[in-house]
């Protein structure tokens, strides 16, 4: 990654970070860290002198057409393969209406703190678009996102220059532990639902089964009833039998 942006200045950047927000793990803390101390340490890459606010044009314009890729994506593919296919992914067409909702109301929230957050800031845009999140209220959120991130992030690499890679080791620590509570909260998620399956079909199984046409039959007249063994009719008269 270094030696990309070292050769292509801020195409690098923007590639990078778009990729990065396209759903692809690619760490913006180096790729802004790294162009962040191109501009007061040139000697890291005697070919790029880069310039502070257009690296962070650079990486904002990146992320925002990556999340637009994978807004995109999730708007077009994400609720169709759900409804399809969600019953072997463990979700729920209800559930996803439910997170749809969910979204309308806080949406804006969950992209612009997404955005601040390592890793989670790479899934973010998908969610919107699978839940059809408006897309003007997505990009708004999304660039007020990008911003803090990406100013920051170069801020600091500007300011450590040469050292820059030591801000990058103190937040990767973060980035691992979001990571594996995402992990965790996905296990958790699987094996509880695995339960609640397992739970319905118990409950279903224990049912008695219904009657096909979900009616008691109404009883039979009794002039219809089949005449008794003991030689009486069905009116209760007495026949005589001819003993000879």
């Amino acid at each position: 990654m270094t030696g990309e942006i070292a050769r292509y200045g801020y195409l690098a950047i923007f590639v990078l970070m778009l990729l990065e927000s396209a759903c692809i793990p690619i760490p913006s803390e180096v790729t802004m860290l790294f162009g962040g101390a191109l501009v007061t340490a040139p000697f890291l890459a005697p070919e790029q002198q880069l310039e502070f606010w257009l690296d962070v044009l650079a990486g904002t314009l990146g992320n925002l057409v990556g999340s637009w890729l994978a807004y995109w994506a999730g708007y077009s593919g994400g609720r169709p393969l759900i409804d399809r296919w969600g019953r072997y992914l463990l979700i729920r067409p209800h559930e996803v209406d439910r997170a749809h909702a969910w979204f309308e109301q806080h949406g804006q929230s969950a992209v612009f703190f997404g955005r601040l957050l390592p890793v989670i800031r790479t899934f973010i845009s998908l969610p919107a678009g699978v839940v059809r999140m408006r897309f003007w209220r997505f990009t708004v959120y999304t660039v007020l996102g990008c911003l803090p991130w990406v100013i920051a992030l170069t801020w600091i690499g500007a300011l450590l220059g040469e050292r820059w890679d030591r801000a990058e080791a103190i937040i990767r620590p973060f980035a691992w532990a979001i990571a594996g509570a995402l992990v965790v909260g996905l296990v958790w998620f699987v094996w509880n639902r695995i339960r609640q399956i397992r739970r319905e079909e118990a409950t279903r199984d224990a049912r008695p089964p219904a009657n096909v046409s979900g009616r008691i039959p109404p009883p039979r007249h009794p002039d219809l009833q089949a005449p008794p063994l003991d030689g009486t009719a069905a009116s209760g008269v007495v026949e005589r039998v001819d003993e000879t």
